[in-house]
């Protein structure tokens, strides 16, 4: 488990390292959502050492969330935009949940391909092995 320290306003901090370990994701994934502006709230101590809050946390699980969901960094960048210039749920969540509503269609579609393609196999299969029947005769 990551090490937590706890700073003067009792507060857990981690170190990058800790927080990968934490999350299971690589040092350099949270630099990059770092460079992205996804995660925007980072401090740093006086030798410039990232130091990453339960709130970098709980942000860090919604990105890895969203990821899982299909949202794409860009769409991730636009609700963190939202947010930074709104600071309310009330503009990003009406949002968040049109993009997921897109998201449904593609994956409903893609399903629909999948499920064609899969009749198709058969199909194919079942005239082969007929072939290879008659072949054997």
């Amino acid at each position: 488990m990551a090490r937590a320290t706890v700073q003067d306003t009792g507060t857990a901090s981690y170190r990058v390292g800790e927080l990968a370990a934490k999350l299971g994701v690589t040092e350099r994934t949270i630099r990059y959502y770092e460079e992205l502006g996804l995660l925007d709230s980072v401090k740093r101590l006086d030798g410039g050492t990232r130091v990453y809050t339960d709130d970098d946390v709980r942000r860090l699980k919604f990105i890895r969330k969203l990821k899982v969901l299909g949202l794409s960094l860009q769409e991730m960048h636009e609700l963190e935009g939202m947010y930074k210039t709104q600071r309310s749920n009330r503009t990003v969540l009406p949002r968040l949940i049109e993009l997921l509503d897109a998201h449904l269609v593609t994956v409903d579609g893609r399903i629909a391909e999948l499920h064609a393609l899969r009749d198709e196999i058969r199909s194919y299969r079942e005239r082969m092995t007929q072939r290879l029947l008659e072949a054997d005769r």
